[in-house]
């Protein structure tokens, strides 16, 4: 009998797995567990009342099930649910009649339910071949449906929907698309990819976009399957104004994954009617330990990422690089093309073509102890022009230059006292071509010394609140022998409490800094188990003598830098307050930057003014202060509003704006928003942009993160 009760729930596997194997003596046992079983002779079986049956995990309920052998029939009295072992399917019915096969049978009055979002009412189900669901006069939505509100949002009316196990895919037949009831389009066939589908050819959530300056547009992306491992994306824009074509290809391989985005459009915004752009992307493992970097950026002109609201770096950056990281060793090789796309800048006179090498070796040596690392580069810059420089006008100068650098620390204790011996050497020679005054070979050399004191201090209160209170002073000496080199990498220095105790603030090679000076600062934390955390951390630099190598704007300048403040307030993850600030001893502030970030349940705020200085020496004639706001709530019933704002005070002008309303439910997932582009450049004017965008649930892999579900009220 073990055989026959499994013929009996091999109908649950007929909807989620194949059935070459039903019925054959290898089927493992079942479970089946009635009210009442009964044996009729040697050809029949009958179970009555709370009848469930349980095989490799799927499950079968029903009022009564019989099977007949002479006929080889299965006759399943509803109502009757069927789940797969998977709990990706699921059939409701009022009465089932089957094969003994099971590979082909006809359920009236059901329901299937595909991945727990889509569902599809039927008069009739018919199966065929164990592969093919067959369900006429049906209604096909993933809304749900009460009975104080029947109509749901929105549903597909068919004449036939005939699903595909196989290939997971539904053909409707005769399909009306409806609106809270209302019909919005016909179409005799139409074939779309069932929930369990994560890739399939197809269109994908269309999208309406109108732009002041590029006019309005539905966007239809299209998804092509090239294969397992490839596909690509076509995005039409279909409308007035400008025509677009935005394309992304995508291909995965056994040691890495290419990626490239792009568009080409045909306006009248500039003079030329053509535009374009593309950026790839591509990462590979290529042997022992090496990892090999890919990177194409281009654009056809400065203003046509900003203009169609695609990415828009500062500049574009094309490489190839090799590198391998090692737990004391790292190594890298690359050639990069820059492309700046800042108003106003020659890229002709920028090094837009650099080659670089390094390899930096930590070791721990038994001599002396401590830690010494080791770092060997190689780097070319090169210009487009060929113009000899003259004065501070890099014009076509080219640099090639080798440098080496040892640095060797190491800390002990002594009572509470941590004292920390530092020494380092940098050198470096320069070729350098098209110089002006520096052209030939330098040879520079840069020997550094230092010592520091730290006195930690902490305190625990009865309630577990720990205080920290740490001094600390470094004393450093540095001086550079050799003559003028060219400056290509340590223009802008920023000076915060990353860097206050560093030998060096320049952010490259090509400047150090020279002099004796003391780093004098004290930072104070807090800790409390009720997450509410909080430190503060000051500091200033004091000089012998003025060098003369630091900008204002940098707040190091001087023989006693401005005084350096951050505080950082942090309550759990639901709070966060950074502030930074730069200011001499009249408490005029050099720079200052406070951040905020906000977290609750229902909202989330992100919020940054930043305020600079002017300063000649980094090219930045008038103050620059901004501030910049992102704010998400979300409201009742699956409603959520965002707001972005950018605002340039130096202009007394916002420069970016922007609103978005979105409504998400278990059906339906859409958004409005408007955004406002205030500012003006050469190929770039203000513009108000609109968009819409509607995405259906239930028609391939849903949507990450989908948290938004109704349900209906009981009676």
């Amino acid at each position: 009998m073990r055989h026959m009760f499994a013929a009996l729930v091999a109908v649950v596997l007929c909807w989620g797995a194949p059935l070459a194997a039903q019925g054959s003596p290898s089927l493992p046992p079942a479970t089946l567990i009635a009210d009442n079983i009964r044996f009729d002779g040697s050809a029949s079986v009958s179970a009555n009342g709370s009848v469930e049956v349980f095989y490799n995990g799927a499950r079968l309920r029903a009022q009564s099930i019989t099977f007949d052998g002479t006929t080889d029939e299965l006759r399943v009295q509803g109502p009757l649910t069927l789940t797969d072992a998977a709990g990706n399917t699921q059939i409701f019915a009022e009465f089932a009649e089957l094969s003994g096969d099971l590979q082909n049978g006809v359920l009236q009055s059901a329901r299937l339910v595909l991945d727990r979002q889509l569902q599809i009412a039927a008069t009739q189900i018919d199966r065929t071949d164990g592969r093919y669901t067959q369900l006429y006069q049906a209604v096909a939505s993933s809304c749900e449906v009460c009975f104080e509100n029947p109509t749901p949002l929105w549903e597909i009316r068919a004449r036939r929907i005939v699903h595909d196990e196989l290939e997971q895919q539904l053909y409707f037949d005769n399909a009306t698309f409806r609106i809270m009831g209302i019909p919005v389009f016909y179409l005799p066939r139409m074939r779309l990819p069932d929930p369990t589908l994560e890739r399939a050819t197809g269109f994908l959530a269309p999208s309406i976009r109108a732009d002041d300056s590029t006019g309005t547009q539905l966007r239809v992306p299209y998804f092509i399957m090239l294969g397992d491992n490839a596909d690509v994306t076509v995005t039409p824009w279909i409308g007035t104004g400008s025509q677009t074509i935005q394309l992304r290809y995508r291909q995965a391989f056994r040691n890495g994954r290419v990626q490239a985005d792009g568009a080409v459009s045909w306006d009248d915004l500039t003079d030329d009617t053509t535009r374009a752009y593309l950026f790839a992307n591509g990462q590979f493992e290529i042997g022992g330990g090496f990892i090999l970097d890919l990177q194409a950026q281009a654009v056809s002109d400065r203003g046509y990422l900003t203009t169609y609201d695609f990415p828009d770096p500062d500049i574009l950056e094309s490489f190839a690089r090799i590198s391998r990281v090692e737990r004391a060793q790292y190594i890298e090789a690359h050639g990069t093309l820059y492309q700046s796309l800042r108003e106003g800048t020659d890229n002709d006179v920028l090094p837009t073509r650099v080659a670089h090498a390094e390899i930096v070796r930590r070791y721990n040596p038994s001599l002396i102890g401590g830690t010494l690392t080791a770092e060997l580069e190689g780097t070319g810059l090169y210009r487009f022009s060929t113009v000899e420089s003259v004065g501070d006008a890099p014009n076509g100068r080219d640099v090639f230059r080798i440098s080496g650098e040892l640095d060797w620390r190491r800390t002990e204790i002594f009572g509470g006292l941590a004292v920390t011996f530092q020494g380092a050497l940098h050198g470096g020679i320069y070729a350098t071509q098209q110089g002006g005054d520096l052209n030939g070979t330098e040879t520079r050399v840069t020997p550094y010394g230092a010592i520091e004191f730290r006195y930690p201090m902490q305190a625990v209160s009865g309630t577990g609140v720990r205080h920290v209170i740490e001094p600390v002073a470094q004393f450093v000496w540095s001086e550079t022998y050799g003559n003028d080199v060219p400056n290509e990498d340590s223009f802008i220095v920023e000076f915060d409490e990353a860097n206050l105790f560093s030998l060096d603030r320049f952010p490259g090679s090509d400047e150090r800094e020279v002099g004796p000076r003391a780093n004098l600062g004290l930072t104070y934390t807090r800790a409390a188990p009720s997450g509410l955390n909080y430190s503060v951390a000051g500091g200033v630099v004091l000089r012998t003598d003025e060098q003369g190598q630091l900008t204002n704007g940098s707040g190091l300048n001087g023989v006693q830098s401005d005084f350096l403040v951050a505080a950082h307030v942090q309550f759990n993850d639901h709070l966060s307050v950074v502030n930074r600030a730069l200011f001499d001893t009249d408490l005029s502030f050099t720079s200052s930057e406070l951040s905020l970030f906000w977290m609750g349940d229902n909202h989330e705020l992100v919020s940054t003014y930043t305020f600079l200085e002017a300063d000649a020496g980094e090219e930045r004639p008038d103050n620059l202060a901004e501030w910049t706001l992102d704010a998400d709530y979300t409201l009742q019933s699956g409603w959520d509003a965002g707001v972005n704002w950018r605002y340039d005070f130096s202009e007394n002008t916002p420069t970016r704006a922007g609103v978005s309303l979105g409504y998400e439910n278990e059906c339906v997932d859409m958004e409005f928003s408007v955004s406002r582009r205030y500012t003006t450049a050469a190929d770039v004017e203000p513009a108000t942009r609109f968009g819409f965008t509607v995405s259906l649930a239930g028609f391939g892999a849903g949507r990450e993160g989908r948290s938004i579900a109704r349900s209906c009220r009981g009676g």
